[in-house]
């Protein structure tokens, strides 16, 4: 009788070591704190074959019940002050606590078991030194759990604390991951913006201005929208540079962007494409050539009425309206070569380009 019940006994303690080494290897491959509780809470119960396992968490001076797997409710969700749990105890003491029957033991807060199954259990604390947290077996009955489940619960409860940390190491790693590669979409799409952007009016550079234009050309082919296109050559930059200065001049510059942003809608694609030529490509079924220009000059004499600057605001402008019959195939350069023999007609139609005030 005596050989079978030790044999009997080292056939549990296999089977609980295998069980053991399955949740270690389990635990190891956990990448977040939901998969940690899902593995400890089953493995906990096998390991020891009780009626229920609790995961807690030591939480700023409570002891949090994070999950649990049991015949019936227990406390998933509640948070009760380490001073009156037997998972606190466990925790402040670092040590595994084996209650055989729950009322008749000091360190249990029976209101807080009596509307449960529990009459026995054991807690372990998650690490010794410094526990995070605690594991918590539970019988129906009352029994004394064996010095074999109290090593291979501990055992869990030591490979859980390991695993704790690899998930917050894998979780720091994963966040560090994320903010750079936050940080190298941020960067490129700086450098992008650079790339296209003129710096000195903040518009559309002359790559920017053929990326966006083309785009709006081939969706306003498919849906036959009416488009205009403009050429802004700036008057008077040279005499500007020439008595004033560099820095007057690029001031010009900039105030012409500043008219052509306040006069055009932010739908449609503005643009400095040289030193002194700025282009429009305007995408409105209402749009009328004419009146377009009408408004830019308007931008420009309102502009030139208020502001304090010691130049004139004045381009020379071609207006061109683009066909956009799906067959259509002109290409942007060529609406642009239009647009600058328009420009040029009414640019040598001028006297004298506007010199400063």
């Amino acid at each position: 009788m005596t050989a079978d019940l030790a044999n009997d006994d080292a056939t549990d303690y296999t089977r609980g070591m295998e069980r053991l080494l399955q949740a270690v290897q389990e635990l190891s491959l956990a990448r977040s704190l939901a998969d940690v509780q899902a593995i400890v809470r089953t493995s906990a119960r096998e390991l020891t074959g009780c009626d229920g396992a609790s995961f807690v968490l030591r939480d700023n001076g409570y002891c949090y019940y994070a999950d649990e797997d049991a015949i019936a409710p227990l406390w998933k969700g509640s948070r009760f002050p380490m001073e009156i749990c037997v998972s606190g105890w466990a925790m402040n003491h670092r040590e595994s606590v084996v209650i055989p029957d729950i009322y008749d033991d000091e360190r249990v807060p029976t209101e807080a078991y009596r509307p449960t199954f529990v009459k026995s259990m054991v807690m372990v604390p998650i690490r010794k030194v410094d526990p995070i947290g605690a594991i918590g077996n539970y019988w129906a009955v009352t029994r004394q759990p064996t010095a074999q489940e109290v090593f291979l619960l501990q055992a869990l409860a030591d490979s859980t604390s390991i695993a704790m940390e690899n998930v917050g190491l894998y979780s720091e790693l994963e966040q560090r991951v994320r903010d750079r590669t936050s940080e190298l979409e941020k960067a490129n799409e700086e450098i992008h913006k650079l790339s296209i952007t003129d710096e000195l009016t903040g518009l559309n550079n002359r790559r920017g201005f053929y990326l966006r234009t083309e785009a709006a050309l081939r969706a306003a082919r498919r849906q036959g929208t009416s488009c205009v296109l403009v050429f802004l050559d700036v008057d008077g930059l040279k005499a500007v540079n020439d008595k004033l200065g560099h820095d007057v001049g690029d001031a010009l510059l900039a105030d012409v962007g500043a008219v052509l942003r306040s006069t055009l809608r932010k739908s449609d694609v503005q643009a400095r494409v040289g030193g002194d030529e700025f282009c429009a490509f305007v995408t409105d079924p209402d749009c009328d050539p004419a009146r377009l220009r009408e408004r830019i000059c308007e931008g420009f004499d309102t502009f030139n009425r208020t502001s304090d600057r010691p130049f004139q605001l004045s381009a020379s402008i071609g207006v061109v309206q683009v066909p956009v019959r799906e067959t259509d195939s002109e290409t942007i350069d060529e609406l642009l070569a239009r647009a600058d023999e328009l420009m040029y007609e009414e640019k040598m139609g001028k006297p004298d380009s506007r010199r400063p005030a």
